[in-house]
């Protein structure tokens, strides 16, 4: 949300830095407005970490963090902007203006259900301890919960009655209406019938918000009865796909760097919290939603999801697959744990140990293998129909993913395993690998010697650049294999060039499952013995002439033997080189003005979505100092 003008400003004012970063640093005053302390976001044993009252900023000068009261407690309690903004605004008594009067009062609706679901959830917790919750808490405790564990989740019980948490409400002068608002009853259609509690003979959980305030609830039946678990409807409090069980606590985990889990159950969690992964949470009775997704992403790069080892486990764990597919950008993915065959979290932590955990997430399989196991598991593939069907299957899997980056690199992933399904009694080619071909062929091209052609590389357009960047992979085409994923990443302008990746990526795949004997002499010909031309360059070179792109890759080569330094020999420092041109084809395409432009915003309006640009942008520059070894 945005704030009004002047809200923040105020609220700053109203602040003490060293107060506010007091709490999570011992810190010491070194001279006036400033303090000093071991740093929160990395490990030290000298304090490089610097908080100044008078300027309002905290700064690290050994991890570079840096940031005001609001980034502060952003990074160490997990929240996001205007949930900080409010947090501090609260403690200095500052009230939290709302934009228009509908907001306002949807303010006050939420706070006043919120407040109706905290009583009803003491009332569940006492209920526990009472003899009318004695088979609730049997199962806890035969589920190996000890007493400070159920006090912590405050976990309660539902008597099986029909208005038992009705009447304390009422008592509690809360209307009925309300009551019914909040999820905790149901009012029937014949509007003369008097309602009832939606919960009856069940275990309680009590569903946190992000900032850990009890929203809704969760109940487990005692006994027989449908359905086993029970969750609160939609209320305006609680929306079922944009939260997770225990994320509150999950994401003051993942500021700690712990492992983000999503488990299916309610005591799976808490299992997984009791064995020391706090950053483990739950879906609320739904299969893994986009939204929820969207939260996990918030907490960790590649979140770790763990169903059960049986076949409900593997269809929600295929569902959870199917529903991330479109939604991967880079660097954001999932990673699937394998359990035994009858197991959850919560027994194979009782009869094996914490360290069982552990081991699941060493070998947690990636999504790609998850994408193929998909596609591929008890299908044949011992015909060449059959692999014609697989291969339609997964490049319309792979059609699914949005980002056409991320969409390039599963593409050339699920070919090159393709390639291995076709060849796999032979032994794999590699890379830069020669035979023999019949009569003469040309050598490789040699790349231009001088320092002013070594120079030109710096001076080069950025078009000039793209040109010579995917020429010089046609003159040495083994490289192809160790820049793939860096080719991918090219930001091209140009249409024709970016056709050009395409092609050379396409072929990648072709070179990477090699080729039999008579397709080889199929290709190259009769009359070219003697050659010791790598096979690689002439399946590329027949791939590109059959798309279409033959005089465009000539007249990259042409650019490429221009611009690059000559010893083919020296492989690394070739790599070395493409690789700083292609930072510096980057750097190009960047709106010089961006970074300028992300502090002003922010300056201007200081919301969640302006800081984390600005942190992007920031994050980028800190990425391409360090590879470019200027950082």
């Amino acid at each position: 949300m945005a704030f009004p003008p002047g809200f923040l400003d105020e609220l700053r004012a109203r602040l003490s830095l060293s107060e506010v970063v007091g709490r999570k640093v011992s810190l010491k005053r070194r001279s006036g407005a400033e303090y000093a302390g071991l740093c929160p976001f990395h490990n030290e044993k000298t304090p490089s970490f610097t908080v100044n009252d008078k300027k309002g900023f905290f700064y690290c000068f050994g991890c570079h963090e840096k940031g005001d009261a609001v980034g502060f407690v952003m990074k160490t309690e997990g929240l996001s902007f205007p949930e900080a903004v409010e947090k501090l605004a609260r403690e200095v008594g500052l009230p939290v203006p709302r934009a228009t009067p509908i907001e306002r009062e949807r303010a006050e609706r939420v706070s006043t259900l919120q407040q109706v679901v905290e009583e009803a959830a003491r009332w569940f917790q006492k209920q526990l301890r009472l003899p009318v919750g004695r088979q609730g808490l049997d199962y806890l405790r035969g589920r190996g919960l000890e007493d400070a564990t159920i006090d912590d989740f405050r976990l309660g019980f539902a008597p099986d009655s029909r208005d038992g948490l009705l009447s304390h409400l009422k008592r509690e002068n809360v209307p009925v209406d309300k009551i019914v608002e909040a999820g905790l009853a149901i009012q029937p259609e014949d509007s003369n019938r008097e309602p009832y509690d939606r919960f009856r003979g069940r275990v309680m959980f009590a569903i946190n918000d992000r900032r850990g305030r009890v929203i809704a609830f969760g109940g487990r039946v005692m006994g027989a009865g449908e359905p086993k678990y029970l969750n609160s409807p939609e209320t305006p409090l609680f929306h079922k796909g944009a939260n997770l069980y225990c994320l509150d606590r999950a994401r003051a985990a993942a500021t700690k760097d712990q492992p983000v889990i999503v488990a299916e159950g309610y005591m799976d969690v808490i299992a997984l919290h009791g064995a020391g992964y706090t950053g483990a949470v739950a879906p609320l009775g739904t299969a893994l939603t986009e939204g929820q997704l969207a939260e996990l992403w918030k907490l960790a790069d590649e979140p770790y999801l763990c169903f059960d080892g049986d076949n409900a486990g593997r269809r929600a764990a295929n569902r959870a697959a199917e529903r991330a597919l479109p939604l991967l950008r880079a660097g954001k993915s999932l990673r699937f744990l394998s359990l035994p065959a009858g197991e959850d979290p919560d027994s194979l932590i009782r009869t094996r140990g914490a360290d069982a955990i552990r081991r699941s997430l060493d070998l947690a399989q990636p999504l790609s293998d998850m994408v193929w196991s998909m596609e591929t598991e008890g299908k044949p593939n011992d015909t060449p129909e059959r692999r014609a069907s697989l291969q339609r299957a997964i490049e319309q899997r792979v059609a699914e993913i949005a980002d056409p980056v991320v969409r390039d690199f599963y593409r050339t992933e699920m070919r090159s395993r393709l390639g291995r399904l076709r060849r796999p009694d032979r032994e794999p080619w590699q890379p830069g690998q020669r035979r023999s071909f019949r009569g003469p062929g040309p050598d490789p091209a040699p790349f231009a010697a001088g320092s002013a052609a070594r120079r030109a590389g710096t001076d080069l357009d950025g078009s000039r650049q793209e040109r010579a960047l995917l020429g010089a992979l046609l003159e040495r085409p083994a490289l192809l294999h160790v820049l793939a994923e860096d080719v991918a990443a090219l930001p091209l302008a140009s249409p024709e060039l970016a056709r050009l990746r395409s092609g050379l990526l396409d072929a990648l795949s072709l070179v990477s499952e090699g080729i039999d004997p008579a397709a080889e002499e199929a290709l190259i010909g009769p009359g070219t013995e003697g050659s010791d031309t790598p096979l690689e360059a002439r399946l590329i070179e027949e791939h590109l002439e059959r798309s279409g792109l033959g005089r465009l890759a000539a007249a990259a080569r042409v650019r490429a033997r221009e611009t690059f330094r000559v010893d083919p020999a020296d492989e690394d420092g070739w790599v070395g080189q493409w690789r700083r041109m292609a930072r510096h084809l980057n750097q190009l395409t960047a709106e010089p003005e961006e970074l300028k432009r992300a502090e002003e915003a922010l300056a201007e309006d200081m919301n969640e979505e302006n800081l984390r640009r600005l942190e992007a942008i920031l994050e980028r520059i800190r990425r391409e100092s360090i590879e470019s070894g200027t950082g």
